[in-house]
């Protein structure tokens, strides 16, 4: 079953979870936010009366109304089915320190007449042939259980009406399900509880709660694990996890933006919060790693995937997350995850998971290596910690040493090197960002040398260090201005008068902005530059305002990208055209979603969010932006 749109999300270090804007759940993973998720489908419902199962996520006469608790990852979904006048408040929210997702549902009969009310779940468990699920009943839930996990949902307070573990989705539509077994051999089956007769005004509540246990030890501990939480004060549970998001956002509320005084500025405010709220729901706290995003297509149909971590696309994230005052995820990043994932030859492979290992592959971006130099000098200029920089120099300098490598062999053509991707992994060849990149890489690398100079104890009484220093700074000086030599001669198109993406296909691409921001190769002023810029509009700017990628960009149907635009808005700000930045910027804003997520791109005929919701770089590249307009 495809399910791409993930609309809300809630978590804690541990869990991930995902909805969509009716308050389906859609995906729930544990301890690795990259690698395994557990729900094939969860669907709920109720039976009122005589009728069959009506799905608080699915029917005709149900509307709804989605919204978070202010300024925290406490989800709200409000469902009311017009027909029998329930209203459903479905409340999902992850503790802090207790990895289960507690769902609380609240029954208000908006009727006359009394409504006689059964709750059930029907719920399937991703497995395969290698790693079966069964089922097995216990008191007040299921347990849904492989080799390696379980899923335990159940709940808190209110018994089991029925369950049916085999053949539940030839009957399930009726609201009636039974079975004589306690155990059997099904990946999907459903519960039901009976909520009574609810009568006029009356409001009932039911908690649900979901745990997991990966790998399971012992199911007779699991069960007394299950007891154990049955016991926590869930009010309790709320009443911190609403205080602890609310204490976190007002921490990493680094840019510090005054009182909105219309809805415009209420909307930036509203982004802004959501941004500073996502970051951590992204992050291994235990690596540092960082997915792109949660999970959209698991079976590789449209994408090669987004749950996991691209170097590139963190290092823009821990630029943003140095905005936000979160030095920890940033310094843990560099000092765990790239220590960690860097190979031997000193250079970063594509993507991993969050935990570190390799992730599937099809090939290497060479500004992957180069952002990760330039990303550790950027958290530098934040901290001004030297010790950070010396604890990352041997990384760094390993990293340098192949991108010497690789530039050496790119001038001399000698063909010894793998062809790299461009950054959208696309198309193989010499890319102009990719250029860039290993440029600014260089750059960054001189002043990581430069600052640690002023302190003379960091290389004292090692002259041979100092020596290996003085040598590589010469030969990287001679490279960078090798390298700022062969854009100008291969990547300059003379028909076009301006810079193009590589001298293949010579499309021009929003990349070519990264000449100036944020790799400073050249400068906004120059006259090559600004005829880049106003080839990048008349062929990537669509006639909704939004721009594209790259020419004849067709994935998912061509449509703008966020990141396309607040790129060309951060390019305007560094030229001083604020007029235009806002023009460019304000497109971002109206289309971000109902919950204030920003999408990797935005259907140009509703001028909604669209494919991948809450990209982590699109808002991470909103905070750079923000932070810019607010500077003035």
């Amino acid at each position: 079953m495809e399910k791409y749109l993930n609309e809300a999300i809630i978590g804690n270090n541990n869990m991930l979870v995902t909805f969509t804007s009716k308050g389906e759940l859609q995906r729930l993973y544990n301890s690795d936010r990259s690698f395994r998720q557990y729900i094939d489908f969860s669907y709920v419902g109720v039976k009122i009366n005589d009728s069959g199962i009506i799905y608080l996520h699915n029917d005709v006469n149900n509307t709804y109304k989605q919204y978070y608790d202010v300024n925290t990852n406490i989800l709200n979904t409000e469902i009311t089915n017009t027909y029998f006048e329930l209203k459903v408040l479905q409340t999902d929210f992850v503790p802090i320190k207790e990895d289960v997702l507690i769902r609380r549902y609240t029954l208000i009969n908006e009727n006359k007449m009394d409504l006689d009310v059964k709750f059930l779940i029907h719920q399937g468990i991703l497995s395969d042939k290698n790693n079966f699920v069964s089922c097995k009943i216990v008191d007040n839930g299921m347990m849904q259980y492989s080799h390696d996990f379980i899923v335990s949902t159940f709940s808190k307070e209110t018994k089991l009406f029925s369950h049916q573990i085999n053949g539940t989705k030839d009957n399930i539509s009726s609201g009636e399900i039974w079975d004589k077994d306690y155990i059997g051999m099904s990946p999907e089956s459903s519960i039901s509880y009976d909520m009574g007769v609810i009568k006029p005004g009356e409001k009932k509540q039911i908690n649900i709660l979901t745990v997991i246990q990966q790998p399971p030890k012992d199911m007779k501990n699991f069960e007394t694990e299950i007891e154990r939480i049955k016991k926590i004060d869930l009010n309790s549970e709320y009443n911190k996890t609403k205080n602890y998001w609310r204490k976190y956002l007002k921490t990493h509320d680094g840019l510090k933006m005054k009182e909105p005084k219309n809805s415009y500025e209420e909307r930036l405010m509203d982004i802004y919060y959501r941004s500073i709220l996502l970051f951590p729901l992204l992050t291994n706290q235990e690596t540092g790693g960082i997915i792109a995003s949660p999970e959209i297509d698991e079976d590789y149909t449209k994408c090669g995937r987004y749950a996991y971590t691209w170097p590139r696309d963190a290092v823009f994230i821990t630029r943003a997350m140095d905005i936000l005052n979160m030095k920890t995820e940033v310094e843990k990043f560099y000092k765990v995850f790239c220590k960690q994932t860097q190979s031997k030859d000193g250079m970063w492979e594509q993507r991993f998971f969050s935990d570190m290992r390799l992730a599937p592959s099809w090939g290497y971006q060479i500004d992957e290596t180069a952002s990760v130099v330039y990303g550790v000098y950027s958290h530098y200029k934040y901290t001004k910690d030297e010790t950070f920089l010396k604890d990352t120099l041997p990384m760094c300098e390993k990293a340098i040493d192949f991108l010497k490598r690789y530039v050496k062999d790119l001038l001399e053509e000698t063909n010894k090197y793998h062809v790299s991707y461009d950054l959208w992994e696309m198309c193989e060849g010499t890319h102009t960002y990719s250029l860039c990149s290993i440029y600014a890489a260089f750059n960054s690398m001189l002043d990581i040398y430069k600052a640690l100079n002023k302190n003379v104890s960091n290389f004292e009484n090692n002259r041979l260090k100092e020596e290996k220093i003085s040598k590589s700074k010469l030969e990287i000086q001679k490279l960078m201005t090798e390298v700022k030599k062969y854009i100008n001669e291969n990547m300059l198109s003379d028909d076009k008068k301006s810079y193009v993406r590589n001298n293949v296909d010579k499309k021009m691409d929003i990349s070519l902005l990264g000449t100036v921001v944020p790799f400073k190769v050249f400068t906004s002023k120059e006259k090559k530059v600004q005829n880049t810029v106003e080839k990048l509009i008349m062929n990537l700017r669509t006639y909704t305002g939004g721009f594209q990628r790259f020419e004849g960009d067709h994935y998912m149907n061509g449509n703008p990208w966020p990141i396309a635009n607040m790129w060309m808005t951060l390019y305007y700000l560094e030229k001083g055209e604020k007029t235009k930045a806002k023009e460019t910027f304000d497109f971002v804003v109206k289309t971000s979603s109902k919950l204030n997520f920003l999408g990797e791109q935005v259907d140009n005929s509703s001028l909604r969010a669209n494919w991948v919701i809450a990209l982590g770089w699109s808002h991470a590249m909103y905070i750079l932006v923000l932070q810019k307009l607010l500077k003035g």
